[in-house]
């Protein structure tokens, strides 16, 4: 479909952009590990020192294993591999449900989703183009959803170990990647092991289920892996979580508090509405695939967005309440932990649409039936329009203001490399910030972090305060 053609170009457009990405916040002390230790050892560093996430320290060792043109690639790359995998992911599940549509529907579905993720959150730079942020909580609950392919895709005996093989061990990455997207499967997981009888198909309900508990063990493994490493006990200690339980009935009370106020925002972000468009296309454009009887049965609208809602109010909850007593009231600006259950809440959006669209496409009277679902088909496809074209000029704004970073970085890096070559030892660093990223010497020059760093990377021994550049 044509429609596809505009969250595409958004997408490719935000991809070009990458190219003004540069290193800022804790990557300033990923790269210098990195560059003198390899990927091991910043995998070692995570694991022993930072936080416990074996998984993360592996995906930020490849992206920083090539320094800036990591940074520069980095959002085109993660963007592809989004749209692709869930593109895969509604294709096939698709297919599993017995349902066949127009060959570009998938793709406008996908890139639907992409979209409204990655650029209808209130900051785009930590959601998509700042890698250490995108690692841990975008790319995250895309590859968990992925997971799900081979269980779509299964075939025979052989095809059944796979899949079971397959989420365990995305359960394991997912639980040393992040804590936030492993509390999302667990729920989603959960919930598939409890209503499976309400979705499957008894020919392979038992089988999902052990699929399901499966994952849900992957993810404890991993979890455990974590939360025992000397990086976790370090972070805890280091954030105070050792003294202020997350379970403490203060801490819960917080928690919800502050989760209503992540809501009010999430809520009212009208961009989303795409993704209820986008569901809506495709429950008007499927029609049953002949053949084999579908693994998903058909359920009742009212009761599946439900448990879909459900399933998001929980699970956000409760990686607010995780993350809670590291960032305090912080959560509720700290956007790039929101992503984890983002992705479920377009998800769910998107069902609701589905499922609204097929609806009023079987109760529609005969005669009437074209008619009314074609002028529902273009009023949705309009929306989906709307819904990308309002995504357009913040991420104009923020090209803006990337474009104009990176030539005062580049500038500045050039002259820094320069200073350490001619054999000077102290230098001064003028802080630049792009979407409320940390810089050496913010607040003012108050906070240092991360100068240490800074100058580490650039083989001196200092970098102080300056408020002009070269």
């Amino acid at each position: 479909m044509g429609l596809a053609l505009l969250p595409l170009g958004l997408l490719a457009a935000a991809s070009y952009l990458g190219r003004y990405v540069r290193p800022s916040a804790d990557e300033w002390c990923f790269l210098p590990v990195v560059r003198d230790q390899g990927i091991g050892g910043i995998i070692g560093k995570f694991y022993v020192t930072d936080n416990g996430r074996l998984a993360n320290g592996l995906l930020v060792g490849l992206y920083a294993e090539f320094p800036v043109a990591g940074h520069q690639w980095y959002a085109v790359t993660s963007g592809v591999l989004m749209l692709v995998l869930l593109w895969a992911v509604t294709a096939h599940a698709l297919r599993a449900a017995g349902q066949r549509v127009p060959r570009g529907v998938p793709l406008l579905v996908a890139s639907m989703i992409t979209a409204v993720f990655l650029f209808a959150t209130p900051n785009t730079y930590k959601t998509f183009y700042w890698p250490a942020a995108s690692v841990s909580h975008t790319l995250a609950p895309v590859l968990a959803c992925a997971a799900a392919i081979p269980l779509m895709r299964v075939h025979g005996r052989r095809g059944r170990i796979a899949a079971v093989a397959t989420v365990v061990v995305a359960g394991v990455f997912m639980g040393t990647l992040s804590e936030e997207a492993s509390v999302v499967a667990l729920v989603v997981l959960g919930g598939a092991v409890l209503c499976a009888s309400l979705f499957f198909a008894p020919r392979v309900r038992g089988f999902v289920r052990v699929w399901a508990l499966a994952g849900m063990a992957g993810v404890a493994i991993g979890t455990i892996l974590l939360v025992t490493s000397p990086g976790s006990r370090n972070r805890r200690e280091r954030y105070g979580a050792e003294t202020v339980s997350m379970l403490a009935p203060e801490s819960l009370v917080a928690s919800l508090r502050h989760y209503v106020r992540i809501l009010e925002t999430v809520l009212t972000t009208w961009e989303y509405v795409g993704a209820v468009a986008a569901g809506v296309l495709l429950g008007l454009l499927t029609r049953r695939r002949p053949g084999r009887a579908p693994a998903l049965l058909p359920c009742r609208p009212l009761l599946a967005g439900s448990l879909g809602a459900l399933a998001f109010l929980v699970s956000g909850y409760l990686c607010t309440v995780i993350t809670y007593p590291a960032f305090g009231a912080r959560v509720v600006t700290t956007e790039r932990t929101w992503n984890d259950y983002l992705l479920l809440y377009v998800l769910v959006l998107v069902g609701i649409g589905a499922l609204l669209g097929r609806g009023l496409r079987r109760r529609s009277p005969g005669g009437a039936t074209v008619g009314v679902t074609g002028v529902v088909t273009v009023l949705a496809a309009a929306v989906c329009a709307v819904s990308v074209l309002g995504l357009v000029r913040p991420l104009y704004h923020l090209g803006h203001d990337m474009k104009v970073r990176a030539e005062k970085w580049d500038r500045q890096d050039q002259w820094l490399r320069e200073q350490a070559a001619s054999g000077v030892r102290v230098a001064p660093y003028v802080p630049l910030s792009v979407g409320r990223m940390l810089e050496p010497f913010g607040d003012g020059g108050r906070k240092s972090w991360p100068a240490n760093c800074v100058a580490d990377f650039y083989h001196l021994d200092k970098v102080t305060y300056g408020t002009r550049l070269p």
